[in-house]
């Protein structure tokens, strides 16, 4: 099954880039056209923070990364979260929109300890470095000019990581919780 490891985003956090998507999706163009679809926004339950993406893992390796979750998390407190702007992957004419997490220093080490526990339970992962961002839209057209005025989503706290299930359809990616740790306070 296609796996990757995450942290949950609070209820008021998820409402706030919602409210952001909605603003954002009254002005932006479609990007390439797929099946006469534009850009396609993210459903609000989709939101999250890649720790690390697994790719395909069988039971055994869903139980060692369960192991490796636990590792990491053990003793760890939650993080802050504050959101801090926009970015895009790809081209302007095809882009995948982010909203940019500020990458704090407890934020950094702890990918890092998580990719280290990984690899001691011999599981793959994306080694693309890490870059805190919550994926809101694809296949996004830019075109020059002023975004409306936007409201960033307020500072939180983030204590669930969980390891997902991806289920690729044609509609998008549906994301099920495997397991999940709740960091202390």
């Amino acid at each position: 099954m296609r796996t990757f490891i995450a942290l949950e985003l609070p209820h008021e956090v998820v409402c706030d880039i919602a409210d952001t998507a909605r603003t954002l999706a009254g002005v932006l163009k479609g990007g390439v056209k797929r099946r006469g679809r534009g850009p396609r926004f993210m459903p609000r339950e989709n939101y999250h923070i890649t720790l690390a993406f697994l790719g395909e893992l069988d039971e055994c390796g869903v139980r060692a990364a369960m192991e490796a979750v636990d590792e990491a998390c053990a003793g760890r407190a939650p993080f802050m979260l504050t959101c801090d702007g926009l970015g895009t992957f790809g081209r302007p004419s095809d882009a995948t929109l982010w909203m940019g997490v500020r990458c704090t220093e407890a934020l950094e080490v702890f990918a890092k300890d998580l990719r280290c526990a990984l690899a001691e339970h011999w599981i793959a992962y994306d080694e693309k470095p890490f870059r805190p961002h919550i994926t809101m839209a694809t296949h996004v057209r830019f075109e020059r000019g002023a975004l409306p005025q936007l409201t960033f989503p307020r500072e939180a706290t983030c204590s669930r990581v969980t390891l997902f299930k991806s289920e690729l359809t044609p509609e998008g990616a549906i994301y099920k919780p495997l397991y999940t740790v709740d960091l202390a306070e």
